[in-house]
């Protein structure tokens, strides 16, 4: 490589490293002098490269964000980190599956070959490829993301699932904490102010509105920790971590065989073939339901309304088989 040339690259990789430069430190770390560095720095804006010139006893150069994004830089790590990240990026539901697609064939390209087999031994595949949720368009995320940075009242339309029926519901005004991702899908966490309560809205069933709202000082996640909080919220527990209903059975079932798929439930031996199980649900339905695929006999030692939601669901199955209780 032409000495110039090299010495181009070496200054542009110290430019990216740090935000100002002072000439003069620039010129020793080069071996040149001051008027070579402004030769050379001259030639980079030339390439496209916005580089602006600071004044005063220390004067020197910054690279600064330009209109257009000119070549870049990257050491073998940060290359590598790059690359994993667009092959990830691929499967993320996130909108830019063929842009990352594209971005990553444009990097390994001009990777060394020592990095593009460390690259190339990353495979990412999407489980279920048929079962992966709608994905979010990429300027939806970077709108929630915005708000979020900015603390700004977000609103937004939310389309409701399909069972909700075709009401149109009025616009949402939240305020944006964090954007997270669960299953596969993305979601809002946000202080609902209508309803005065955090909320999670799925990304892919929102349409943001312009403007924003008015800035806010942000509010302590109940736990104080976003992971926490969302999977309990997904689990249908109250944010506390545990679940709102919970109920006990006796089953004609071995404890053993009823454990390994009590999930976080609580199983008492009473006898060979006999076990409690304590289990929680985010309704009672849905608990009566969850006991009702262990297929055995059982007893509801209570509450109450977990045998009444017993009784709820033996109609509707019988309905649903044509029979009537």
């Amino acid at each position: 490589m032409p000495k110039t040339s090299a010495r181009l690259l070496s200054l542009l990789s110290l430019l990216q490293a740090r935000r100002d430069w002072p000439g003069r430190t620039l010129a020793e770390r080069l071996a040149v002098s001051p008027r070579t560095v402004r030769r050379d720095v001259d030639r980079l804006r030339e390439l496209g490269y916005p580089i602006a010139a600071t004044r005063g006893p220390d004067g020197g150069y910054r690279l600064d964000a330009g209109a257009e994004l000119p070549p870049l830089l990257f050491d073998d790590e940060q290359a590598v980190a790059l690359a994993i990240a667009l092959r990830i990026a691929t499967t993320a539901g996130a909108g830019i599956d063929e842009a990352a697609a594209r971005a990553l064939h444009t990097v390994r390209q001009v990777m060394p070959a020592r990095l593009r087999r460390r690259i190339d031994t990353v495979q990412v595949t999407a489980v279920e490829r048929s079962a992966v949720p709608p994905h979010v368009d990429s300027g939806v995320l970077v709108a929630l993301s915005n708000a979020v940075h900015a603390r700004e009242v977000l609103r937004f339309d939310h389309e409701p699932p399909p069972w909700g029926g075709d009401e149109v519901l009025p616009v949402r005004r939240v305020e944006p904490h964090h954007l997270v991702t669960w299953g596969g899908r993305w979601y809002l966490v946000g202080w609902d102010l209508d309803r005065d309560d955090w909320r999670t809205f799925r990304a892919d069933r929102i349409t943001p509105r312009t403007p924003t709202g008015p800035r806010f000082t942000p509010r302590a996640v109940p736990g104080g920790d976003v992971a926490a909080f969302v999977a309990a919220r997904f689990r249908g527990a109250d944010g506390s971590g545990g679940w709102p209903y919970r109920g006990e059975v006796i089953l004609d079932l071995p404890a053993e065989e009823v454990s390994r798929h009590a999930g976080d439930g609580i199983v008492e031996e009473l006898g060979p073939d006999r076990c409690r199980l304590v289990l929680g649900s985010w309704s009672w339905s849905a608990l009566a339901a969850a006991l009702g695929r262990f297929d055995a006999d059982l007893e509801v030692v209570g509450p109450a309304e977990l045998k009444a939601a017993f009784a709820h669901l033996a109609r509707r199955c019988a309905a649903a088989a044509g029979d009537r209780v």
